[in-house]
């Protein structure tokens, strides 16, 4: 491989550790930051993601609040959860893990959600102060792909850049976050044309398309650093990215593995906002 390995993992570790050093300085001011997942149902995906995200609050000690609910609970009772923790002065961050039931309104509920505790960054306020150039809380897998690129030492500032997939959770984002730091951005999707042309022009690439071992080795440009957003289960069980790993990674200059890249740093970013959110309470007392 002659790519190098941006180990996701050991930079997760070493951002919870200085985020540690945060909530030390909180609790110092009398203030214990907390975040509340909320689980609906009992998905074994979903739940997996639940208990990384325990984790992670525990490492950085922060209070982490697990709230499991029934796959049969009303949407306007989880509403009224999503209330009592929004007025909760003790709750600086929520989240809402996804897929919900088909019954409930995901974008009803996650609009619910007090943009100032809003840690996954999907409140439109929060999205439209990215928008402004004004960031807040800001969706946590770009977030952390972004951190990932600037602290493995990729050049960003006039880079050309290019995303595949255009959703709220991580290509748009990405892709604004990718401006504010003075990239060229290309963004692209499923009714693209020629879309090699495009990936093969850039500089950065970050994939997030959700489809197995799509972006191979002669779509990427030699020396691009490549961020693979994706995570697919195969028929075998194993996971894998967007990205055909082995291959690329013989042409790339950095690349993320899947699992262990993009996966524990959006984690570790849901704790940075949740962290920021308590700063920013104590700041407005």
């Amino acid at each position: 491989m002659s790519a190098k390995l941006i180990d996701g993992a050991a930079l997760a570790k070493q951002l919870l550790a200085e985020l540690g050093e945060r909530v030390a300085a909180l609790r110092a001011r009398g203030c214990q930051p907390g975040l509340a997942v909320v689980l609906v149902g009992d998905n074994p995906a979903s739940a997996v993601y639940v208990r990384s995200k325990q984790r992670a609050c525990e490492a950085a000690g922060l209070n982490g609040r697990d709230i499991r609910l029934p796959a049969t609970l009303a949407q306007d009772e989880l509403v009224a959860v999503i209330d009592r923790l929004n007025a909760d002065a003790a709750v600086h961050g929520i989240l809402v893990q996804l897929p919900l039931p088909p019954h409930i309104d995901a974008a009803r509920v996650l609009q619910r959600i007090a943009f100032a505790k809003d840690v996954d960054g999907f409140n439109w306020r929060n999205l439209g102060a990215l928008v402004d150039g004004h960031p807040t809380l800001v969706p946590c897998t770009p977030a952390g792909s972004m951190l990932l690129l600037e602290r493995s030492g990729v050049p960003i500032a006039g880079k050309h850049a290019v995303v595949l997939g255009r959703s709220t959770i991580v290509g748009k984002p990405a892709a604004l976050l990718l401006i504010e730091r003075h990239a060229t951005v290309t963004l692209c999707h499923s009714r693209t044309p020629d879309l090699t042309v495009h990936t093969r022009a850039a500089d950065i690439l970050i994939c997030a398309v959700g489809r197995p071992r799509m972006v191979t080795a002669d779509m990427v440009k030699p020396g691009a650093a490549v961020i693979d957003v994706g995570i697919n289960r195969l028929p075998d069980g194993k996971l894998c990215g967007d990205v055909d790993f082995e291959a690329v990674a013989e042409k790339a200059g950095w690349i993320t593995p899947v699992p262990g890249g993009v996966g524990p740093m959006t984690v570790a970013m849901v704790v940075s906002n949740a962290v920021a959110a308590a700063e920013k309470s104590l700041a407005a007392l």
